[in-house]
């Protein structure tokens, strides 16, 4: 097995590597990178064999593809929902910073073709999750880019998490058999929190990001006084896709759905 948490860097020019297909990470089968822009520069991303998603972390930003320019600006992950183009092999997707920016972009192996998207904020509303249950202390807000009930055709899920502050998110403890990537994203920059891989814990800081083996344990949880971002990645594997229904939580903590607080 792999490596299954990291703090990268980004380099002179602005690019942050997390999991690429052979990396330390590579048991994630993505490609996976964070890049800061500043206002006038313009980056192109185009895979052969690859489907490519390229998400709005913060800033101002033309998107230009087949065609199409968008225009779309997101204050930060905290206060305003996510834009995301999601192309197929060969097609693609330009970004112009009008502003100092920051994207993620998210990669697979996938030929299928499939016609482009543009996700905006009102296709991926926040949704609470756990509100009310187990003490109130793992309410979090959810949302979902596309999986394989929007998307079929793809080979990823992505999605959003907020952590209330002090909060846990994933849990009950759960796993499944597709490899998750988490990449974490703090309202500031001393915040913290506690990542679990499995029977692992590492310290979650502001840009650092889990990579969940298939099968592993991943609670999550953040400090008060804090709030979390975490963007959320899966692989489907072949044949078996992730499904929203396949949660399968570990049965040592499932009393706690009845129990009172």
């Amino acid at each position: 097995m792999g490596k299954v948490f990291g703090y990268p860097d980004f380099d002179a020019n602005g690019e942050k590597i997390l999991t690429t297909y052979d990396n330390e990470y590579k048991d994630m089968m993505m490609d996976i990178r964070v890049y800061r822009m500043k206002a006038g520069e313009t980056r192109s991303f185009k895979r052969d064999g690859e489907e490519v998603a390229v998400l709005l972390l913060s800033g101002k930003i033309v998107y230009t593809w087949e065609g199409n320019e968008e225009a779309v600006s997101r204050k930060d992950v905290f206060t305003e929902g996510p834009w995301c183009v999601h192309v197929c092999t060969g097609t693609e997707v330009r970004v112009t910073a009008d502003a100092d920016s920051e994207i993620l972009v998210q990669c697979t192996k996938n030929n299928t073709e499939f016609a482009a998207k543009l996700y905006r904020p009102e296709d991926a509303p926040w949704g609470y999750s756990c509100k009310g249950k187990f003490g109130n202390v793992a309410k979090r807000r959810v949302n979902t880019i596309f999986d394989h009930d929007i998307a079929p055709w793809s080979n990823m899920v992505l999605g959003e998490v907020l952590n209330d502050r002090g909060n846990w998110s994933g849990y009950l403890p759960h796993r499944h058999p597709q490899p998750e990537t988490y990449y974490f994203m703090f309202d500031r920059p001393e915040g913290f929190g506690a990542s679990f891989v499995g029977d692992q814990v590492f310290k979650s800081t502001d840009g650092s990001f889990s990579a969940i083996p298939g099968g592993e344990l991943h609670p999550q949880a953040v400090a008060p006084g804090f709030q979390m971002y975490t963007c959320w990645m899966i692989r489907h594997i072949e044949g078996n896709p992730w499904l929203q229904t396949d949660r399968c939580e570990d049965e040592r903590y499932t009393w706690l759905h009845d129990a009172e607080f």
